[in-house]
C-alpha cells in the first residue's frame, strides 16, 4: 500500500495520461478488465484501449529487465549449486544401487526366512482357534455330563443350574453347530423331565403332609392342654393361699419359675421349598403357586367333611386335629416359602374352615344328648382354638357357637342333676348321718361348711342331717363344675354371674322342685318330714359354700361373694320350701295328735262319778310330744323346734276347744271339765319342763309352750269358775279370757248342763254354791245370747 503513491507519481512525471493511469492501477490491483474493454468497444473507440495495453506491456517489460538485472548475480549463483547438487545426486545414485544390490543378495534368505514365520503363524492362529473351540466343546459336554449325574441322583437344582449355565455362557458359542443342535433340543428335554420328577416328588409330599396333619395338630392341641393344665395348678396354688390367709393360716405362695419348654412341632417342608425353587428356577412360579393352592384347597375341602360312620363324639379329636395341623403347616409355609402363599390365600382359606367348622358344630350340638358328650367336644374345641391363636388365626367365631350351645347344655346338665338327685331322695332313709372316722367328717360336713363348730367332734358322730345332703351338695358341686368347665375359655372371660345364674337354676328349678315333691308325697312319716325339714335348713346353709366354690373356681376373690347381695335367690326359695316342709311336718303331727286325742271317745262328758287318774291318751300324747321334740331339738335349730312343739301344743289346745264344739257332744258336765283339767295340767307342766330343758327359754324369753295351751286353759277355767258371767266383763275377759270367742263361748256354755247331785253331791252344804254358779252360767248365757 506505501508503494502505490510514489508509482503513480511517477507514471505522471513520464508523461502518462489520466487513463494509463487508471488502467495501470487496474492491472497493479488485480481488478477485472472486463467493464473496460466492454465500454471501450461499447464507445467504438478500442484503438486506444489497445495501445494503452501495449503502452503498458512495455512499460513492465522494462520493469523485468531492470528487475533481472538486480538479481543476475545470485541467480547465477544458485546454478551452481545446483549443479553441484546434480553431481551430488549421481553420486548417491551410484551408492544406492550398490548397496541395493548387496541388499537384494542378503534380503532373499530372509525373505523366506518370513514366508515360513508367516506361515507358522498362520498355522499358530488356527491351532488356537482349534483349542479354545474344544476346550468350549470340553466345558460344555462337561456340563452335560454333570447335568446327567445329577438328575440320575435327582439333584434336579443342579441339573438346572448346569442347563442355565450352559444356555447363558456357551450355547451362542458352541462352535460345533451338530453339538449346538443335540443340546438346544436336549434342554427344553431335560426342564420337562426335571418338572415331571419334581410334581411327582411334591404329589407325595402333599400325601405325606396331610397325613401327618393329624399328629401335628394334635402335638400342638397337646402342649396347648399341658399350658392349661399349668396354667389351672398355678390358680389352685393361688386360691389355696387365698384361703389360707383368710382363715388366719400364713402362707406365701410363690410363682415358678420353672417353665416346662416343650419341644416345636416338626415337620419337613424341604420337600415343597426344593419344588417351589426349582419351578422358580424354570420360570413357572406363578404356575406352581396356583398349583400349590389349589391342591391345599382341595385337601383342605375333604378334611372339612365328616365322618358319616362314626359319632362326631368319637371323631372330634381326629377331626379337629387334622385341621389345626392343616393351618399350622400353612402358617409354616407362609412364614419360610419365600412368597409361595399370601396372607390373602391363608385368610380365604380360614373363613372358609371356620364358616364349615361353626355350620357343623351347630349341627352336631344339636344332635347330641348328653352333658358329658358336649363338654369333651367343647374342651377340644377351645383347645384347638387356645393352638391356633398363638400362630395368629382368629376363632372367635368358632368359639361363639359354644356360646350359642351353652343353654342346651346346660338344660342337660341340668336335666342329669335331676336324674340324680331324685335318685338320691329316693334311696334316703330319712335317718341321720353316723360318721366313724375324721375322714367322713370331712368329706360329708367340713367339705360343704356344714359344720356348727370348727371343733372337729368325738367319733362316732351323727350328723344332724341325713345323706341326702353331702349327696345332694356333691352333686351340686359337680354341677357347678360342669358349668365353669364350659363356660372357661369362651368368648367371655368373665363368666361368675353365669355361673351364678345357672346354679340358681338347679337350686331352684331341680333340687328346690325334688324336695317339695318329696315333701307332698305320699306315705311320709313325723320323723322325714323332720328330717327333710333339718335337710333343707343345711342346704340352705351349703348355699353360701356353693357360691364361694362358683366364685373360686371362676377366679374371683371370695371377698367379693360375700358382700351383701351376693347371694342366690334360691336361698329364699329354700326357706320358703322349708317352712313347706314344717307346715306338712305340722300336719302330720297334728293328725298323729287327733289320732291319741279323740276326746269325744276319750272323755266321759256327762259322767256322774268323777275320775281323779289322768286318761291314758294324755300319757300317750305326752310321750309322743316327748319324742317328737327330743328328734327336734337333734336335728332341728331352736327356732323350728320351737314352732314345732308351738304347733302341736297349740293344735291340741284347738283339738280340746273343738271337741267342746263338736256336734257329737250334745252336753257334759262339771265332771268331764275337770277330767279335762287335770290332762291339761299334765299337758302344761310338760310343756314348762321341755320349754326349758331344749334351751327356748334363754332365746324366746317373753314366750313359753304353755302359752300355746292358752285357749284351752281360759275355756276351762271359765267353765270351772264360781262366777262365769264375769267373762261378760271387759276388764275381767281381757285379763282371763282374752282368748276366748264370744260365739265359741255361747255354744260350750249352751252345752253345759250340771247335775244336782253331780261333783258337789248331794249335800245341802252345797246346794248354794251349785246354785249360785248356775245362777251366774245362766246369767252369762242369757247375755252371750243377747251378744251374740
Amino acid at each position: 500500500m506505501d508503494a502505490k503513491p510514489p508509482k503513480r507519481r511517477t507514471a505522471i512525471e513520464n508523461g502518462e495520461t489520466g487513463e494509463d493511469l487508471v488502467l495501470a492501477t487496474l492491472i497493479g490491483n488485480g481488478d477485472d478488465l472486463g467493464p473496460l474493454v466492454r465500454h471501450a468497444f461499447e464507445m467504438g473507440r478500442p484503438e486506444p484501449l489497445v495501445q494503452q495495453l501495449k503502452h503498458l506491456m512495455k512499460k513492465k517489460e522494462v520493469e523485468i529487465e531492470e528487475l533481472c538485472k538486480t538479481h543476475y548475480e545470485e541467480f547465477i549463483r544458485a546454478v551452481d549449486e545446483l549443479r553441484g547438487v546434480l553431481v551430488d545426486a549421481e553420486e548417491l545414485k551410484s551408492d544406492l544401487a550398490s548397496d541395493n544390490f548387496r541388499l537384494q543378495e542378503v534380503g532373499s534368505a530372509l525373505l523366506l526366512k518370513l514366508e515360513e514365520l508367516l506361515e507358522s503363524y498362520s498355522i499358530k492362529k488356527s491351532v488356537t482357534e482349534a483349542i479354545k473351540m474344544s476346550k468350549i466343546c470340553i466345558e460344555v459336554l462337561q456340563l452335560c455330563v454333570k447335568c446327567n449325574t445329577h438328575l440320575s441322583a435327582g439333584q434336579f437344582y443342579l441339573a438346572l443350574k448346569a442347563v442355565d449355565l450352559i444356555e447363558k455362557n456357551y450355547l451362542k458359542n458352541i462352535p460345533v453347530n451338530k453339538i449346538k443342535i443335540v443340546i438346544e433340543k436336549a434342554i427344553p428335554i431335560i426342564k420337562a423331565h426335571v418338572e415331571k420328577k419334581v410334581t411327582t416328588h411334591f404329589n407325595e409330599w402333599l400325601v405325606h403332609i396331610r397325613s401327618s396333619a393329624k399328629n401335628i395338630g394334635q402335638t400342638a392341641i397337646g402342649h396347648a392342654a399341658s399350658a392349661r393344665q399349668r396354667e389351672e395348678e398355678t390358680l389352685e396354688r393361688q386360691r389355696k393361699a387365698e384361703e389360707m390367709n383368710m382363715y388366719g393360716m400364713e402362707f406365701v405362695y410363690t410363682l415358678d419359675e420353672e417353665v416346662s419348654e416343650e419341644s416345636p412341632l416338626k415337620f419337613d417342608l424341604t420337600p415343597l421349598h426344593r419344588s417351589y425353587h426349582i419351578h422358580a428356577c424354570l420360570g413357572l412360579q406363578e404356575q406352581f403357586r396356583e398349583y400349590y393352592y389349589k391342591n391345599r384347597m382341595l385337601q383342605l375341602t375333604s378334611d372339612l367333611q365328616i365322618s358319616s360312620s362314626q359319632a362326631f363324639v368319637e371323631s372330634h379329636h381326629v377331626y379337629l386335629a387334622q385341621i389345626a395341623g392343616y393351618f399350622i403347616v400353612e402358617d409354616r409355609v407362609l412364614r419360610t416359602s419365600g412368597g409361595l402363599l399370601s396372607d390373602e390365600q391363608v385368610e380365604t382359606m380360614w373363613e372358609t374352615t371356620v364358616a364349615k367348622v361353626t355350620s357343623v358344630l351347630e349341627t352336631q350340638f344339636s344332635l347330641m344328648r348328653s352333658a358329658t358328650h358336649l363338654l369333651l367336644v367343647k374342651d377340644y374345641i377351645t383347645l384347638l382354638g387356645a393352638a391356633l391363636t398363638q400362630y395368629g388365626y382368629k376363632v372367635g367365631s368358632i368359639l361363639e357357637v359354644l356360646d350359642k350351645s351353652r343353654d342346651k347344655y346346660h338344660d342337660l346338665l341340668l336335666e342329669e342333676c335331676r336324674q340324680q338327685i331324685s335318685n338320691i331322695f329316693s334311696n334316703d332313709t330319712c335317718e341321720q348321718m353316723v360318721m366313724k372316722k375324721d375322714a367322713d367328717y370331712e368329706s360329708n360336713v367340713l367339705a360343704f361348711h356344714l359344720q356348727a363348730s370348727d371343733i372337729m367332734p368325738a367319733f362316732p358322730y351323727i350328723a344332724p342331717f341325713s345323706s341326702m345332703v353331702p349327696d345332694s351338695c356333691r352333686v351340686v358341686r359337680s354341677f357347678i363344675k360342669g358349668s365353669v368347665d364350659y363356660l372357661s375359655h369362651g368368648v367371655n372371660c368373665n363368666f361368675y354371674d353365669t355361673v351364678r345364674k345357672y346354679l340358681d337354676k338347679l337350686l331352684i328349678d331341680v333340687l328346690n322342685e325334688v324336695i317339695i315333691n318329696k315333701v307332698h308325697s305320699t306315705g311320709l312319716g313325723e320323723s322325714q318330714a323332720m328330717q327333710i325339714a333339718a335337710n333343707i335348713s343345711y342346704l340352705e346353709r351349703a348355699c353360701d359354700f356353693f357360691v364361694q366354690h362358683a366364685a373360686q373356681l371362676c377366679g374371683i376373690p371370695v371377698r367379693a361373694v360375700e358382700r351383701p347381695r351376693a347371694g342366690l335367690t334360691a336361698q329364699a326359695i329354700l326357706k320358703t320350701s322349708r317352712d313347706e316342709a314344717y307346715l306338712a311336718l305340722l300336719n302330720l303331727v297334728h293328725s298323729k295328735l287327733e289320732e291319741f286325742m279323740a276326746l269325744t271317745e276319750n272323755i266321759n262328758w256327762t259322767s256322774e262319778e268323777l275320775v281323779q287318774n289322768k286318761n291314758d291318751y294324755m300319757n300317750e300324747v305326752v310321750f309322743y310330744l316327748e319324742t317328737l321334740l327330743s328328734k327336734a331339738q337333734q336335728i332341728l335349730p331352736l327356732d323350728a323346734l320351737y314352732k314345732v312343739g308351738s304347733g302341736a301344743l297349740e293344735h291340741i289346745s284347738n283339738s280340746i276347744v273343738a271337741a267342746f264344739l263338736s256336734d257329737s257332744v250334745k252336753r257334759f258336765n262339771a265332771n268331764a271339765v275337770i277330767v279335762i283339767n287335770n290332762d291339761l295340767k299334765m299337758l302344761e307342766n310338760f310343756a314348762d319342763e321341755r320349754f326349758e330343758s331344749t334351751g327356748l327359754k334363754e332365746v324366746y324369753k317373753d314366750g313359753s309352750f304353755r302359752g300355746c295351751l292358752i285357749e284351752a286353759r281360759q275355756l276351762i277355767n271359765l267353765l270351772s269358775s264360781s262366777q262365769p258371767e264375769n267373762f261378760m266383763n271387759p276388764v275381767i275377759r281381757q285379763k282371763n279370757y282374752n282368748a276366748l270367742d264370744y260365739k265359741k263361748v255361747g255354744i260350750i256354755c249352751d252345752k253345759f248342763k250340771d247335775s244336782a247331785d253331780g261333783i258337789f253331791g248331794s249335800l245341802s252344804s252345797r246346794n248354794t254354791k251349785t246354785s249360785s254358779r248356775k245362777k251366774s252360767m245362766d246369767v252369762l248365757k242369757k247375755r252371750l245370747k243377747d251378744f251374740n
